[in-house]
């Protein structure tokens, strides 16, 4: 067993008992949403790209003093709530600082957020385990109760933690405006085969993949599945999943640390580039086969081909970045 999975096989143990020693167990569900901001002149072509590509439809359109937001969905997905600030204090400026998001300071995909059935409880559990988060207290919506921790120093991503008091997937504000006319979604009958969100990876340092992981652990009900590790790219592949939730997180590292692009892989690379960050979002596809033609045929490129098989048990491929959400 490599040192790294023996160090985090003899971790878990502890935080699945402090867990259920501090009554964590079960209080928090499955994924509810992400949340991916953009910067402000690029908002509309980002909800455009996920209506062209995805099987997404917007189903909510607001503004409020602080954000312009759209809300996607599809069936059995967790929502999209794509974000544009207006004004306000940034608390992800610290973690878009690398080469290549200086120009973008407001994109990436913030935050995960995830069902919680007694907020109070887990708020107040957590807060004497000293999690921080960015607001003193529970926010408090016309549907809803919200609070997230602060960027992760591993991840710089946030995760939030949602209770639905009223319409379920209604993320209006008070002060909200509604606009009644929402984008409209080209009708090609390719992107009917592209589902749900299956999966999204944060590529994370070599030296912090293990702190990621049991951080993630600590914060919410997931467990730790497996790894794969491929040593040729330098990269070890970790799936954290909750039980009877189709939806997995994952964590991609180096390794071995960066040393330079030539020998430490594409993800060691990609962090050195674009910082700890979400890499990818999967989304589970139907004739996959057909479907990457279609997209093809349409504009879209892809960074490889498509890979896989039957023995394997997936095929899958990878957009190239968007310029909208990096």
């Amino acid at each position: 067993m490599d040192r790294q999975e023996r160090d985090l096989a003899a971790r878990i143990p502890a935080v699945l008992e402090e867990r259920r020693e501090q009554g964590l167990e079960g209080l928090v569900g499955g994924l509810d949403a992400v949340v991916i901001a953009t910067e402000q002149d690029r908002l509309e072509p980002a909800v455009a790209a996920l209506l062209r590509y995805t099987g997404l439809s917007v189903r909510d359109q607001f503004e409020d003093d602080f954000f312009r937001t759209f809300v996607l969905g599809t069936g059995g997905s967790a929502d999209f709530l794509v974000r544009a600030r207006k004004r306000g204090n940034n608390p992800f400026l610290a973690v878009n600082v690398a080469e290549r998001t200086l120009a973008f300071p407001n994109t990436r995909l913030e935050t995960f957020v995830y069902r919680t059935r007694d907020l109070d409880r887990y708020v107040d559990i957590q807060t004497a385990r000293g999690i921080r988060f960015l607001t003193p207290v529970i926010a408090e919506y016309p549907h809803f109760r919200f609070i997230q921790t602060v960027p992760s120093p591993y991840t710089g991503n946030s995760t939030g933690f949602i209770e639905w008091t009223g319409d379920q997937g209604n993320y209006v504000p008070a002060s909200g405006t509604v606009s009644r006319a929402l984008p409209e979604k080209p009708g090609h009958a390719h992107l009917s085969r592209i589902h749900e969100l299956d999966h999204t990876a944060t590529r994370v340092r070599a030296l912090e993949r293990n702190e990621a992981i049991l951080e993630f652990m600590s914060l919410t009900s997931y467990r730790f599945d497996f790894a794969v590790f491929v040593r040729s790219l330098n990269s070890i592949t970790s799936v954290a999943r909750l039980e009877h939730e189709g939806y997995a997180q994952v964590f991609t590292s180096g390794i071995e640390p960066y040393r330079d692009d030539r020998i430490s892989g594409p993800t060691e690379e990609f962090i050195r580039h674009y910082g700890t960050r979400v890499h990818h979002m999967a989304f589970r596809t139907e004739d996959i086969g057909e479907t990457f033609a279609a997209l093809q045929r349409d504009g879209m490129e892809f960074l490889v081909e498509l890979v896989g098989s039957p023995e394997e048990g997936l095929y899958q491929t990878f957009s190239m970045p968007s310029p909208h959400t990096l």
